[in-house]
């Protein structure tokens, strides 16, 4: 049997070990070094401890089964974080069926106070933190994630392209969209 210094292994050949060996020792090895992140990125969506632990477990039991669709075309690392917020996305919409809660924004009646194509990433900014929080469960899941991984994560379009199997050009739409409608519901509050 090889040896293997899991501490010098990268990410990708460990995934690629695991698969091939169906190893969970190895596969220990790979929730150490991202559990922490995987955590972090739950309780972004959940604000709440325990469930955030929750759902970090439950993104390692199904990464555990879905390793094998990790092509190695990013790092392991961006395909991961995909992974988790396509992960919590689902979990929040999920609840939000469950519990028949909806936010409901009423578009056609915001009143304009700027030209919103001219919403640039210094606006974004500038908005107030608490308000913002409110503004951005405001808006869909799925527009909350690409806000999230461009701002929070500081992915690039092209790590968000790949992460998501989208092209560049629908990255940059989603983001411009979501952009103004966290700005219009930040307006509203």
């Amino acid at each position: 049997m090889e040896s293997i210094d899991v501490k010098k292994i990268s990410d990708e050949d460990l995934v690629r070990k695991i698969v091939e060996k169906n190893d969970t020792h190895l596969f220990a090895v790979l929730y150490d070094r991202y559990a922490g992140v995987v955590y972090n990125k739950c309780y972004g969506f959940s604000k709440n401890k325990e469930e955030a632990q929750d759902l970090t477990h439950d993104v390692f039991i199904r990464l555990f089964v879905k390793l094998r669709t990790f092509k190695g075309k990013s790092k392991f690392s961006t395909w991961l974080y995909s992974f988790t917020y396509n992960f919590c996305v689902n979990y929040v919409q999920r609840n939000k069926e469950k519990k028949k809660e909806k936010v409901t924004v009423v578009t056609d009646e915001i009143k304009e106070e700027s030209n919103i194509d001219d919403i640039d990433d210094a606006t974004l900014f500038e908005l107030k933190s608490d308000k913002l929080a409110k503004a951005l469960e405001m808006i869909s899941p799925p527009e909350k994630m690409i806000l999230l991984m461009k701002y929070q994560d500081e992915m690039s379009i092209k790590d968000i392209s790949v992460g998501l199997d989208l092209g560049e050009s629908a990255v940059k739409m989603r983001l411009k969209r979501a952009k103004e409608k966290v700005v219009k519901a930040y307006n509203e509050l």
